[in-house]
């Protein structure tokens, strides 16, 4: 079964089984951004303001859906400093089951088709060797902004939940969770971190409407002051015993303190307590972005895999 129309919660659901179920047997053939975590997160703080732009199409064989697209056209969005930036390409996130790969040639069609006319990225995982070769054949170079020591492709990283650190804080600083300090509060933890973000109060209830999201799990660092220093969220994937950072952050004011690596370390200690065997967080691989991959190795991750940024001009079929 196939079929194309606006990306909606129900359908954002049978893309995480199919994350899990990926997840379970092949996790280095999960794509960016269709890991559980990856599509509650652009799901839930996304789909108010940006799903007009939304285009998708699951294909499905027994009873059960086995691929799937969603392609994001070119739009307009309003930034958090009350710019406007038109995004003038397409992006695709996709998954395809290890057990019908053909099914990849298919989701391309769908993708150039739904997208001609205007540049096309994709992002699948380096490791799918298979699926970048179809890539290749239909057209699909590695995309040049991602080259160099300033590149742009990123990096999945992973450890196991064993032999935790436990988690230091500078005198005065205290975690708290999401549910304690409120929307307000989340949503200017993430502002501050993220410079120029999209994201507002609506769009956190929109995630925290989106499974498998915790309150409890959303943890922050709260300054002597009052100020949300550091946040993350945490995804739980029970059915693989697993736990995915995203996203994770700091208030420029309050860098170089071992914020992050504290956020980090207590949250790994609530997902083994949650039942998490197991823990992943992506960031910027290329030589110029130390400081993510840096703090990350720091508390015991180590690159797992890599996605493989792919882009087809405008003007190409």
């Amino acid at each position: 079964m196939a079929n194309a129309e606006h990306v909606t919660a129900e359908d954002v659901r049978l893309m995480q089984d199919l994350a899990q179920r990926v997840t379970a047997t092949r996790p280095d053939l999960v794509n960016a951004d269709a890991s559980l975590g990856e599509l509650a997160w652009t799901w839930g703080k996304g789909h108010a303001a940006d799903g007009a732009s939304w285009r998708r199409r699951l294909w499905s064989a027994g009873g059960e859906l086995v691929a799937w697209g969603w392609a994001t056209l070119p739009r307009r969005v309003r930034l958090s400093d009350g710019a406007v930036k038109d995004v003038e390409e397409a992006y695709l996130a996709y998954q395809v089951h290890p057990d019908h790969g053909g099914l990849v040639d298919e989701v391309i069609d769908w993708y150039d088709a739904t997208a001609a006319g205007v540049e096309r990225t994709v992002l699948p995982s380096a490791a799918d060797e298979c699926a970048v070769d179809r890539w290749a054949a239909h057209g699909y170079r590695t995309d040049p902004s991602a080259l160099g020591d300033a590149g742009t492709w990123t990096q999945l990283n992973e450890r196991d939940l064993t032999d935790l650190e436990e988690p230091a804080l500078p005198a005065g600083f205290r975690f708290r969770d999401a549910d304690e300090v409120g929307p307000e509060a989340v949503v200017r933890a993430h502002v501050d971190a993220w410079v120029r973000s999209t994201y507002t109060v609506e769009a956190y209830r929109g995630v925290r409407r989106t499974p498998p999201y915790r309150g409890d799990l959303h943890v922050l660092v709260e300054a002597p002051d009052g100020t949300m220093a550091s946040s993350a969220i945490l995804w739980l994937d029970a059915a693989n015993r697993t736990v995915e950072f995203e996203p994770v952050g700091t208030h420029p004011a309050y860098r170089r303190r071992g914020l992050g690596r504290a956020v980090l370390l207590h949250g790994m200690h609530l997902a083994r307590a949650a039942g998490a065997t197991h823990a992943t967080v992506a960031c910027l691989g290329a030589p110029a972005h130390r400081a993510a991959r840096d703090l990350y190795y720091g508390v015991g991750f180590r690159v797992f895999t890599r996605d493989a940024p792919l882009l087809k001009p405008a003007t190409a079929r």
